[in-house]
């Protein structure tokens, strides 16, 4: 197991080749294992830690800390990890759990073996697992199996057995699971699960019954899920290390041939397909070598040979070949289903990946900026919003939106970005009042979400949020992932805030990011960070043409989305009707067209309308129709309509068993003699009531604690485990610099961060937060700061007045009287001399940039601007040096 001590004292005591012992998390107690290294054995307690990698990928990431101990019996305290400031990489919650431990991970049930295979196609994957776990405990236990499941996700098959027994999970019309709910024993149990249990997010839960001591319990469990995109363009899969047999150490004095290649508990296979080729893989595990099953490289396979270093999750990067741009993967047909329904017609995959140039786009292109701010945060809200409004460029739309129990607007609708409206909302920020009660973020975003995109212009949103959201987590998740291809979400939780997960799952869903806002983090610095990437080009107005074989036609199960942001994909779905009239005319064409700015993009792709691969278990099929029925699920119709489209959307779940909101979720116990050997679930829910059939809990639920069960954005978390770690190895600095003044108005308001005294750390403290410049520099005040940036102009200029001459520490005699062309206006000069002073105090602002961008810009396009003339000028009157690199744009 892994462990992370401050062991401050030892730092310098690292030494990868005598690692004797590893200490387990949950005891602290001192665990012997055979030497990982060959060397002699002293008195010594390891305590290992790996930041996020395998040590076989970098061996840079391990280090072993060594402490001298009276004996080897002797135990550790236990270990309590700092969470002020930051945020550690949490378990994802898988596999079986004991209901006597009020639901928490029982080691007692050890997995023994498991075969799991995984297809991966592009970018779906199928994955058929099958794991045997065994009760280790003399007693028996009452035990139950979670799976965290995403919008992504599909758990289609799942069935435990034990003994003579087999617990199955089934489909069914969610009308009659009503009735059903009230015959089965033990719901309550799952209500108490929702409502207190730690964790937080939606999952797959089902209660097994009671394992006798050293009872076997075999699980099966078969998922479809859309993979998500890696930053270098690779699909990413991801297994829990929680569903994987513990680690075998293997005695030293087995010799390599004795090494079995292959674990015997471990059959971990994974097929890759591509119509672009299968160019390499990553894996953080140690695996077989890549092995072509085609002379084309369109098909490949890899075997496990272990399961990943310790605590860490399988991760898998699958690279392929070929153009990023456009691809497509045509699945066929169920023969047995009718022709013109969705199984009995082929469905086609077509993955959008624009490529997104740097370029600038022009005014009124910028799209739409709304920023929504708890009333609770008041205080940090005024500067916050103060720096963000003048950080928007001319010609985008913006609004200001504060919530609480209830919600108000700035403005009715969306405005134009002018100096007018910029002067009228700085002024209004001071009318943020505090409010103490709700938080009614659900129904923001529902009037948010009813207003039409402006001019087709792309929304985005920044979340400032402290309270909780009371039990509306599912209800704003539905209306999030409702709205995802038309908006993205940056969100800003304060530090131990209890919404800290939803906004995570918010800035996930829709392709946005989650900054926790903590002691060392400003709001404001993070914020206009994230600003700066909400203002990058992206991919708009995108549309596909189709050219299909004469009869056939092609009907868009989900339609290309309004908008994609830079480093991303979206994935369509089409359903191919008709029947080609020449038999032998099997390729098709589709192209793709986007803008970005006022640049037209496009590109063809000719694909052949075979299967790609012979699958009969129908992924593709699976993501389709999960797609399908949500947007059923959005239509509003009449009642009769309603329906009608209630009954077709029942058949069509139950038909490739994929939940929906026209279903629900149930289990049944039966003894094996009763079970026909089938490969489907129960047809028919009344079946359900018969004597031989037990009901038993089991649903898809969302559980509302405080600990996440899933979550993809593997970064943010890695990037905060990595900082933890350094952040507890890094010895404290003495005899710190103050580098800020405290403006007398903000002394008293300790809480606001801005205006918190930093030190600068030595060398050997790491800090992902701050930009430190080696070069010594000027006290930096922030009120100062604040009043200049106050007085810029929306079009990125300063008007030479007193208030700005003074914020810069300057008199005025000296400014007015400086020697320049006589074709430099006041307004140019005032505004390198403010660029000049904000540009020295970059190392400490570092939300400055885009403000500079502004102001570069606007000078560029004056005739009047001497660059060289006004930078040596405005060095020599504020006495620094700055170089004229910063007048690039």
């Amino acid at each position: 197991m892994l462990a992370v001590l401050g062991l401050l004292a030892f730092h310098d005591l690292i030494d990868i080749s005598k690692c004797h012992y590893l200490v387990d998390l949950d005891t602290a107690a001192e665990t012997p294992r055979e030497p990982r290294y060959s060397s002699n054995k002293e008195d010594w307690v390891t305590i290992a830690y790996k930041p996020f990698l395998d040590a076989s990928r970098s061996s840079k990431l391990l280090r072993a800390f060594y402490v001298p101990v009276l004996s080897e019996r002797t135990c550790l305290p236990p270990v309590k990890m700092r969470i002020s400031g930051t945020l550690s990489k949490q378990r994802r919650y898988r596999g079986l759990f004991s209901r006597e431990w009020f639901f928490s991970s029982d080691p007692e049930m050890e997995m023994e073996s498991m075969t799991v295979n995984v297809t991966i196609q592009d970018f779906v994957a199928d994955v058929v697992s099958e794991m045997f776990f065994r009760n280790k405990q003399q007693i028996s236990m009452e035990i139950m199996f979670l799976f965290p499941v995403d919008s992504d996700t599909v758990v289609h098959t799942f069935h435990a057995t034990m003994g003579n027994t087999r617990v199955e999970a089934m489909l069914c019309d969610k009308k009659e699971a009503q009735q059903l709910y009230k015959a089965t024993p033990g719901m309550e149990n799952l209500r108490y699960l929702q409502d207190q249990w730690d964790l937080w997010g939606p999952v797959f839960a089902c209660f097994l019954g009671t394992v006798p001591p050293n009872e076997e319990v075999a699980i099966s469990l078969c998922y479809v899920q859309e993979l998500p995109l890696h930053p270098d363009g690779a699909a990413k899969f991801c297994w829990p290390r929680q569903l994987f047999p513990p680690p075998k150490f293997i005695r030293r004095h087995l010799s390599e041939e004795e090494i079995p290649e292959i674990p015997e508990d471990l059959h971990f296979r994974i097929r890759l397909q591509s119509a672009r080729g299968v160019s390499h893989i990553d894996v953080n595990s140690s695996c077989s070598p890549l092995q072509y099953t085609a002379p084309d490289q369109t098909s490949a396979e890899i075997s496990l040979k272990s399961s990943p270093w310790i605590y860490d999750e399988l991760e898998l990067l699958v690279y392929y070949g070929g153009p990023h741009n456009l691809s497509a993967v045509v699945e066929s047909r169920d023969p047995k289903a009718a022709p013109g329904s969705l199984l009995g017609d082929p469905v086609v995959m077509v993955t959008l990946k624009p490529s997104i140039p740097e370029v600038v786009p022009g005014p009124g292109h910028l799209g739409e900026f709304l920023f929504l701010m708890d009333c609770s945060l008041y205080q940090d809200a005024q500067n916050t919003l103060l720096f963000l409004l003048k950080s928007l460029p001319l010609g985008c739309y913006f609004n200001i939106y504060s919530f609480g129990a209830t919600f108000k607007a700035f403005y009715s609708q969306s405005v134009e970005y002018t100096q007018e409206t910029m002067d009228n909302a700085v002024g209004r920020i001071s009318s943020i009042c505090p409010d103490l009660g709700g938080c009614d973020l659900l129904g923001l975003l529902r009037s948010i979400y009813s207003t039409p995109l402006l001019h087709g212009l792309p929304r985005q949103l920044f979340i400032f949020i402290q309270r909780k959201v009371s039990s509306e987590e599912q209800a704003i998740m539905a209306e999030v992932h409702r709205y995802r291809d038309y908006h993205r979400c940056f969100c800003f939780p304060i530090d131990k805030c209890e919404s800290f997960y939803i906004s995570q799952a918010i800035a996930l869903e829709t392709k946005g990011k989650c900054v926790c806002i903590h002691s060392k983090m400003t709001m404001t610095s993070e914020a206009v960070k994230c600003l700066q990437q909400a203002l990058q080009p992206l991919a708009s107005e995108i549309s596909l043409q189709w050219d299909l074989p004469l009869g056939l036609e092609a009907t868009v199960i989900r339609k290309a989305p309004e908008m994609i942001f830079p480093g991303h994909q979206s994935i369509i779905y089409a359903q191919i009707h008709g029947k080609a009239q020449d038999p032998e005319a099997d390729v098709a064409t589709v192209t793709f067209q986007y803008r970005v700015g006022s640049q037209p993009f496009h590109y063809t792709l000719r694909f052949s309308m075979s299967p790609s691969a012979d699958d009969s278990r129908f992924p593709v099929h699976r993501i389709a129709m999960m797609h399908l029925l949500w947007k059923l699920a959005q239509q509003g119709t009449s009642k009769s309509e309603k329906e009608d489209t209630w009954h077709s959307a029942v058949k069509l779940s139950l038909s490739l068993r994929v939940p929906s909101a026209f279903t629900s979720v149930m289990a049944v116990r039966m003894e094996q003699s009763d079970i026909e050997h089938r490969d489907s679930l129960l047809p028919d829910s009344s079946m359900l009531l018969s004597p031989s059939c037990n009901l038993v809990p089991c649903q898809l639920l969302w559980l509302c604690g405080s600990r996440p069960v899933w979550f993809k954005s593997t970064k943010f978390w890695m990037v905060q485990k990595c900082q933890l770690c350094l952040e507890m190895l890094s010895p404290k600095a003495s005899h710190m610099e103050v580098l800020t003044q405290l403006s007398a108005r903000y002394k008293e308001q300790k809480s606001f961060r801005e205006e918190q005294m930093m030190e600068e750390p030595t060398a050997l403290n790491t800090s992902w937060d701050w930009t430190i410049s080696p070069l010594p520099t000027k006290l930096c005040n922030i009120s100062s700061i604040r009043v200049v940036v106050a007085l810029q102009k929306a079009n990125g200029s300063w008007a030479l007045t007193s208030a700005l001459i003074s914020a810069l520490g300057l008199r005025k005699t000296a400014v007015e009287g400086r020697s320049l062309s006589e074709d430099v206006k006041p307004v140019v000069w005032a505004t390198v001399l403010a660029l000049v002073w904000l540009h020295q105090y970059k190392w400490r602002v570092s939300w400055s940039e885009l403000l500079e961008a502004k102001a570069c810009r606007w000078l560029w396009d004056r005739a009047e601007f001497h660059p060289d003339e006004c930078l040596e000028a405005a060095n020599s009157l504020l006495g620094c040096f700055v170089e004229p690199t910063i007048f690039r744009i």
